[in-house]
């Protein structure tokens, strides 16, 4: 395989973010454990919670966003963080999602960045990986969780790809089943986590190479990890004070959106947005 050549800083930068408005959004299926048909979204209070995140993220952080229209069948696509990893130089790699309910989305992302100029790389058949949502670019390295939604064998294919190394963090709780739930990369060697939804080893993993502000079991619940980070701007779910503190504290802008009725499918701020990178 020949090897992309990234960048070293780790830094990346995000030139804009990928949205997808809510007009089909539903809970039609239960396939992480948040989701169940007792308890579905109210879809117009989804709505305004979704336009209120886009007002935040366009009008206050400031950051250009790009809208994919959602299919009619594909009620979970306004978790765009699903599409893909997207790397320097408008490349992406493609995710195979694990669950037949999520795959009708893969040719609808492709398409998309396809027509947008993307360079597009497939993850090998068989080996299922979830985008944005198990992993997170960070210039010189690749942090990437497994096991519940993507195969490590996608963490091989990543770094043969890209020449960096990938930290593989095995998560063991299903209510934290991607990694962009219980790990969020602040920038430099910064990030918040929820040590429970990690084995041992994974932890060690993280505390070797991370500054790490560990997240309570009460605001894990309420997806605090599951936040947006443009600079030193954070969007994140409503009801988060103490991590909203430390963030505060290490000089960041916080902004708070209510995610309730997109928790109900076990997503929150981060699920509803890709980072796209600069060149």
């Amino acid at each position: 395989m020949q090897t992309l050549p990234i960048g070293g800083t780790n830094k990346p930068r995000v030139a804009q973010l990928l949205m997808c408005a809510p007009s089909a959004y539903d809970l039609l299926y239960e396939i992480n454990a948040w989701m169940h048909l007792s308890n579905r979204p109210d879809k117009r209070l989804a709505w305004q919670q979704w336009r209120q995140l886009y007002q935040i993220l366009t009008e206050q952080v400031g950051v250009p966003v790009e809208l994919i229209e959602q299919a009619q069948e594909a009620p979970d696509m306004v978790f765009t963080a699903n599409a893909g990893l997207p790397l320097p130089g408008k490349r992406i790699v493609l995710s195979r999602f694990r669950h037949p309910e999520r795959q009708v989305e893969e040719p609808y992302f492709e398409q998309f960045f396809r027509a947008h100029g993307f360079e597009v790389y497939l993850m090998p058949p068989d080996c299922a990986f979830e985008g944005e949502g198990d992993a997170f670019y960070l210039g010189d390295l690749i942090v990437a969780g497994y096991r519940k939604r993507t195969d490590i064998c996608a963490h091989r294919y990543l770094s043969e790809l890209t020449g960096l190394e990938t930290l593989s963090l095995e998560l063991v709780d299903d209510r934290w089943y991607h990694l962009d739930t219980c790990f969020l990369p602040l920038g430099g060697r910064l990030v918040a986590y929820y040590p429970e939804a990690f084995d041992w080893y994974a932890r060690r993993v993280i505390e070797q190479h991370f500054e790490t502000i560990p997240v309570s079991p009460e605001e894990a619940l309420r997806f605090a990890c599951n936040s947006v980070v443009v600079g030193k701007h954070v969007v994140m779910p409503a009801g988060c004070p103490i991590l909203r503190f430390y963030l505060e504290e290490h000089g960041y802008t916080v902004y708070e959106v209510p995610m309730s009725e997109f928790i109900k499918s076990g997503g929150a701020c981060k699920c509803l947005v890709l980072y796209l990178l600069e060149d």
